[in-house]
């Protein structure tokens, strides 16, 4: 075998180089458009992780405050205190849907045998729904046909499970993916919720940094709207959803209505989303004025329309703008269209961008004052310029002779 010879420094494997004598793009620009490439393909690539990631920045901005505390309670260990972070918000989301669900198995229980004993035996129409007004007749003779006579609800079940097992099945995968997607998402929340606390002021400082060379007057300014803004966001909705539920609990224990707890309960929940808890005291209204207690009914909608105006007129602006203080049209605004495009978390993160329209749309109209004032200054400058020279020179004319 012959040994390969050494390559020369001018020499590579398929020929002999030639230099360059000019770059067909300019260093500096395709550095450029591979940084552009290299974001458009992370974004590309990892844009599933941006609903948990933003869910984890919502919550490490509005429990920020608390974790500082926790951080000085363990001597300044930021992965023992983002740890104990960790622990403490699994046991506030835990606790609750181990509750939420303990009463649901409770309720489905109930259900269940209702529905034995009904395929059993057969059932009378109840009386609410058999007065309602308009429908009611029709009900009354529909729950008399499929649910008045023993075996109904077989029937029904059979009837509807065989027509429709495909879609059934669909759905039950879909259900599967979806509750399987949701833990993931929560994982993948928690992950980043712990390193979010853990390096979230390493990672504020160089971000700060960048923003003061990209906006060196207007960063110190913007940037304090976005950790504001979602804190009192936050702090705001979660007092008005309890307020509401409590509020309105009391209002269906007074009005006679069964399991006012847990309507309470679910009105508050439904209160965060917008248009949410006038949909609840509607519903709990006429199932009261359907059941016969027409003037409780009544009063129950107009205590709740009350309590809603003056909730969303006086407190809601208040506690949901934070620091930029928005109205109620844009906090509005920021509410649905946050909702209509992500969902829950859009309820944080809409009011957010929304202060951050108004601060820039501010700052704007500061910059427009600012050149105004100091064009009128100039302006009056020059115009007593002339006299004030004037003047000047008489007197050193008097001063010389």
């Amino acid at each position: 075998m012959k040994q390969a010879e050494i390559q020369k420094p001018g020499q590579r494997l398929f020929g002999l180089s030639t230099p360059l004598r000019a770059a067909v793009i300019p260093p500096l620009s395709a550095a450029r458009w591979l940084l552009v490439l290299i974001v458009a393909a992370g974004v590309y690539f990892f844009h599933g992780f941006l609903f948990p990631v933003l869910a984890a920045l919502v919550i490490a901005f509005a429990s920020w405050p608390l974790y500082r505390r926790l951080l000085t309670a363990v001597g300044g260990n930021r992965t023992i205190a983002a740890t104990f972070a960790i622990l403490f918000i699994l046991t506030f989301l835990v606790v609750p849907i181990a509750l939420a669900g303990t009463y649901a198995i409770n309720e489905l229980r109930e259900w269940v045998g209702w529905a034995i004993e009904t395929n059993r035996n057969g059932a009378v129409t109840p009386q609410w729904i058999a007065t309602m007004p308009i429908i009611g007749e029709w009900l009354n003779e529909q729950w008399t046909t499929n649910l008045g006579h023993p075996g109904g609800i077989g029937e029904l079940i059979q009837l509807v499970s065989g027509a429709n097992i495909g879609s059934i099945y669909r759905g039950a995968l879909a259900a599967g993916g979806s509750a399987f997607g949701l833990l993931l998402t929560l994982l993948f929340m928690m992950i980043a919720l712990f390193f979010a606390y853990r390096d979230g002021e390493h990672f504020a400082a160089q971000v700060d940094r960048l923003g003061e060379r990209i906006l060196p007057t207007r960063w110190e300014r913007i940037s304090r709207v976005v950790p504001a803004t979602i804190s009192s966001t936050v702090t705001g909705m979660t007092i008005i959803a309890i307020g509401e539920g409590v509020v309105l609990g009391v209002a269906y224990w007074l009005a006679g209505v069964p399991s006012p707890v847990t309507l309470g309960a679910l009105t508050g929940i439904m209160a965060l989303i917008p248009g949410g808890a006038p949909l609840s005291f509607t519903l709990v209204s006429i199932y009261l004025a359907a059941s016969g207690s027409l003037m409780a009914g009544l009063a129950l909608f107009t205590w709740g329309a009350v309590e809603l105006f003056i909730v969303d007129k006086t407190l809601r602006p208040k506690l949901v703008g934070g620091p930029i203080k928005l109205p109620f049209l844009p906090t509005f605004f920021g509410l649905i269209g946050g909702v209509k495009t992500m969902g829950f978390l859009g309820l944080f993160i809409g009011p957010v961008l929304m202060a951050l329209l108004v601060a820039i749309w501010r700052e704007w109209l500061r910059e427009v004052e600012l050149l105004d004032d100091s064009a009128a200054t100039a302006l009056a400058e020059t115009k007593d310029g002339p006299p004030q020279i004037e003047i000047a020179a008489e007197k050193k004319k008097l001063q010389t002779g």
